[in-house]
């Protein structure tokens, strides 16, 4: 197949085309608007590979991606690009609203014009597979049954607001125009070549460089956590495999809570470089909760698993191990973005 991806040199996106590059023949056409989160670098070898195409474009510019539709002829489009980060959209919620409520309607309007002009055949094979997030089932209760495919929406921040109204879009557009779409909603991902802004790559580098580790409240939030590898290899599985109109919910079964997950990344990074001063666990300090923190989040994979065969391989702490070393490895690209786009110590997190 010929893919359309949006926000290929975003952490997730970037995953993907990699997985796509190793483990199938398709080609990627990677739209990506190249935002202070995008990273070139985390393309790898697809940078100079021959089934890898960066176009820079903003999904919301409706010229640029029905020219793009047009010249490419995608059998298929997986659609990433989103501004992900909470407290962002806390601080700022316009550009949230714009990337990932009119850039989808945008993205889904080209696609369906395009739709209209394919024979039977490839009309009937195009999917159009929008990734989502579990933060727009809301919050959990400590006693709660796990989010899955029928929780209803209820979500708490501008950001988990505009993924949810993206997420309507996309069943909208199946039912009322027949667009073959496709919905994914996932736990909170890490690994290699996450933006130092996120919680586990922060963690880690304020850790090693002896900075304190703020943490929200008490530490209790907990969140379902997904080594991005894993993630990547489930998306690709649903593109391939995965029903017009219906939705998948992919996670690991790796519950943390927030301040267990800053103790394991402090422990790990201890294991590989133990500071003088002691475990880095004293740098922990505990802060003012941000406005309308959810506290749990948790999925049920089971329907996907089995719809999909596909489990992740990654517990967290093999995840995790593999991620430490991995920053511990790449200091010239993280203090390259610190230095160029990121110069805050406030812990956000990746919920």
């Amino acid at each position: 197949m010929k893919l359309l991806l949006t926000g290929g040199c975003g952490f997730i996106g970037s995953a993907v085309v990699r997985h796509l590059m190793r483990h199938s023949d398709h080609v990627v056409i990677n739209v990506d608007k190249l935002t202070y989160a995008a990273s070139e670098e985390a393309l790898e070898e697809a940078r100079a590979h021959d089934r890898h195409v960066l176009i820079r474009a903003d999904i919301a510019d409706a010229a640029a991606m029905r020219q793009i539709f047009a010249a490419q002829q995608p059998d298929a489009v997986m659609h990433l690009a989103a501004e992900s980060h909470v407290d962002r959209s806390i601080d700022g919620p316009a550009a949230f609203i714009a990337t990932n409520v009119v850039g989808t309607f945008t993205l889904l309007e080209a696609a369906r014009q395009y739709h209209a002009t394919l024979g039977p055949a490839r009309g009937g094979a195009f999917r159009f597979h929008h990734i989502s997030t579990d933060e727009v089932f809301g919050a959990l209760g400590p006693d709660d049954a796990p989010f899955d495919e029928t929780t209803r929406y209820d979500p708490r921040s501008p950001y988990a607001a505009s993924k949810a109204a993206s997420d309507h879009l996309v069943r909208a557009w199946f039912h009322t125009y027949r667009l073959p779409t496709i919905v994914s909603n996932t736990a909170n991902n890490y690994g290699p070549w996450q933006f130092p802004e996120k919680l586990i790559p922060l963690v880690t580098l304020n850790a090693l460089g002896g900075k304190r580790l703020p943490v929200y409240g008490d530490g209790s939030n907990l969140r379902d956590w997904i080594f991005v590898e894993d993630h990547a290899a489930a998306l690709v599985r649903v593109l391939e495999h995965g029903e017009p109109g219906a939705t998948y919910a992919i996670g690991a079964r790796q519950p943390r809570s927030n301040l267990d997950v800053v103790r394991a990344s402090c422990a790990e990074l201890d294991r590989r470089r133990p500071d003088p001063a002691g475990p880095r666990e004293r740098l922990i300090d505990f802060v003012t909760d941000r406005p309308g923190h959810d506290f749990r989040y948790e999925i049920d994979p089971s329907r996907s698993e089995a719809a999909l065969g596909w489990t992740a391989p990654h517990d967290f702490e093999a995840g995790l191990a593999r991620t430490v070393e991995w920053y511990l490895a790449h200091r010239d690209w993280w203090q390259a973005v610190r230095d160029r786009r990121y110069a805050g110590e406030r812990l956000g997190t990746a919920a």
